[in-house]
């Protein structure tokens, strides 16, 4: 089947996801700049996990640009990335109501589930390359994968740090997201290539 229905549920998932966490988001009940300065950490929690999410959004549309075709196990893959990209906005609800970052439990549940949607990704992509044959665009591209391994190892070492300083482990989270803010240029030229082709 053809992946234009699983693209089309996926974008609709990712639209309500962002939606639901900027209604998370409460104004100041002042007008002072001190009210708006005490709603600063949730805005900073709320666009961290909306770099994130973009991030996903960004990295699954290219996917699907060069996926010409989609099973059961490949939709079955998909909803379960879905599922660990809809719990972002509880986490990152969760760190905002604890406003100063330094409460362990929030941090770390926030890079569990950051953690859980990179192994969702990974089995996509991997079901996807299972179902395509070897001329297929993400089989093309470079064994190689440094920015998997280091943000794989960026969240395990955020969870524990998360119980050292908070802080270590959003450091960790910025890092990560500002790793994947681009995404891979092998990939852009392949979609550019298939762009020419037709």
């Amino acid at each position: 089947m053809k992946t234009g229905r699983l693209e089309a549920f996926s974008d609709g998932v990712l639209a309500i996801v962002i939606t639901i966490m900027v209604l998370e988001m409460k104004a100041p009940e002042d007008t002072s700049y001190e009210g708006l300065l005490s709603v600063a950490p949730v805005f900073i929690s709320y666009l961290l996990s909306f770099i994130y999410l973009g991030i996903y959004w960004n990295n699954h549309h290219h996917l699907m640009q060069v996926t010409k075709k989609v099973n059961g196990k490949i939709l079955w893959a998909n909803l379960h990335l879905l599922f660990w990209l809809s719990l972002i906005p509880f986490t990152t609800s969760w760190i905002g109501e604890h406003q100063h970052y330094v409460e362990p439990l929030p941090i770390a549940t926030y890079g569990f589930v950051l953690f859980m949607c990179a192994m969702a990704y990974f089995i996509l992509e991997n079901t996807l390359k299972k179902h395509h044959d070897d001329n297929y665009a993400l089989k093309q591209l470079s064994k190689s994968k440094l920015k998997d391994f280091v943000s794989v190892g960026l969240y395990l070492l955020a969870l524990p740090l998360a119980y050292v300083n908070t802080w270590f482990s959003v450091l960790c989270y910025v890092i990560v997201a500002i790793i994947w803010l681009m995404p891979e240029r092998k990939l852009e030229e392949l979609m550019d290539e298939l762009d020419e082709q037709y």
